[in-house]
């Protein structure tokens, strides 16, 4: 699917990159910590029936390097900026990996602006198991250029694990600068709030195989939740949203179309 062209705002000062694609309920995309806005583009005609609301981060892709860095707490303000824009007061929002922190933010910090909450591949900013050192130690280096190579099944797992081959066509990018990858890498401080005050309907996606955020933490995160729910994805690996968006997505539309409250409680695919 072709997305459509960018459009440039200023969010707190800061040149920012966004695209719109799609007619229906707003959703906040939230990317993780290089993906770059062109990440999502296998996953919008699937999310069709749904105004997608794409950024690149601060210092990510074609958005500007902020003069100072930003804490997590201030990327959740960053993406309620996003909304206010564009002109969006209130949006579902889905944040996968780093992104499901800033989405939990987002929520924590700007209630009001949050319908429902997607959180893929992620973990509660305040209690989490650390994944795997040699994975994450990779996954931060500022110059990954071996994740295409011989180690990307042992960085991302899942269907990477078994499909290497893959990951080059999932359009995850280095940093551009060493400004920007210092600029990112501040977003890993600070936090706010607990995740039991995010009260928004949340569906917690996890894949079984994931070495940088071990499954184990979406089961944390969905007991803190005092709405959540938890499907989990049998032999899904960190980019299980990207590299298997046949068996999430349907997941994610059903969750964000449900006219009910969410009932607590464990899925499998």
């Amino acid at each position: 699917m072709t997305i459509p062209d960018v459009q440039f705002v200023s969010v707190g000062g800061v040149r920012t990159t966004v695209r719109i694609c799609g007619d229906g309920p707003p959703l906040l995309l939230v990317m993780g910590i290089w993906g770059e806005i062109d990440c999502w583009a296998p996953l919008l005609t699937r999310l069709s029936g749904f105004q997608s609301i794409m950024f690149d981060a601060p210092g990510i892709g074609a958005t500007e390097v902020p003069p100072y860095p930003l804490s997590l707490p201030a990327l959740g303000h960053f993406a309620a900026g996003v909304l206010e824009a564009v002109g969006v007061p209130r949006a579902h929002v889905l944040g996968v990996s780093f992104g499901g922190l800033v989405a939990q933010q987002l929520a924590t910090v700007a209630p009001r602006k949050v319908d429902r909450l997607v959180l893929v591949s992620t973990s509660s900013g305040l209690l989490h198991l650390p994944g795997q050192p040699a994975a994450l130690l990779r996954l931060l280096n500022p110059l990954p250029t071996d994740t295409a190579g011989r180690h990307a099944g042992r960085i991302f797992g899942g269907r990477i694990r078994r499909e290497p081959d893959l990951l080059p066509r999932l359009g995850l990018r280095p940093p551009r600068s060493v400004a920007s990858y210092l600029h990112r890498l501040s977003g890993l401080t600070g936090w706010w709030g607990m995740p039991w005050s995010i009260h928004q309907p949340t569906l917690v996606v996890t894949g079984d195989d994931d070495p940088i955020v071990p499954a184990t933490n979406s089961r944390i995160l969905t007991a803190c939740l005092p709405n959540a729910r938890l499907h989990i994805v049998p032999g899904g690996g960190h980019l299980v949203l990207f590299d298997s968006p046949a068996e999430v997505v349907p997941v994610i539309r059903d969750f964000l179309a449900a006219d009910v409250g969410v009932e607590a409680g464990t899925l499998a695919s």
